[in-house]
């Protein structure tokens, strides 16, 4: 991904993050943002550090670059599963996803 600007909601820093357990193993969301998610061996999806290195703790976190912020929404809302979680850095809460306000 390289250095980027990682804003998204009124100049919000956000964040992404994929519940494993709720994961169908699609592949959408790395078929829309390939520079943050990923599937694994395992059939699921993971995202992806800033060095392109895949995250596979549980609850891992990966910034959303702003020039890939639409991909990643657009992955959250298609996504089978509902686990892509996007949240603002500030105070945690959830603008994208199943659990967003």
């Amino acid at each position: 991904m390289g250095v980027q600007q990682e804003t998204g909601v009124d100049g919000e820093a956000l964040e992404v993050w994929i519940d494993q357990d709720l994961c169908t193993g699609d592949g959408i969301c790395a078929q829309y943002a390939p520079e943050v998610f990923e599937l694994d061996i395992d059939g699921l999806a993971y995202v992806k550090s800033a060095q392109d290195e895949l995250l596979q703790a549980k609850g891992a976190v990966t910034p959303v670059p702003l020039p890939l912020l639409g991909d990643v929404v657009d992955s959250a809302r298609e996504c089978p599963g509902d686990c892509i979680h996007v949240r603002r850095v500030s105070d945690r809460v959830e603008v994208y996803g199943p659990d967003a306000e």
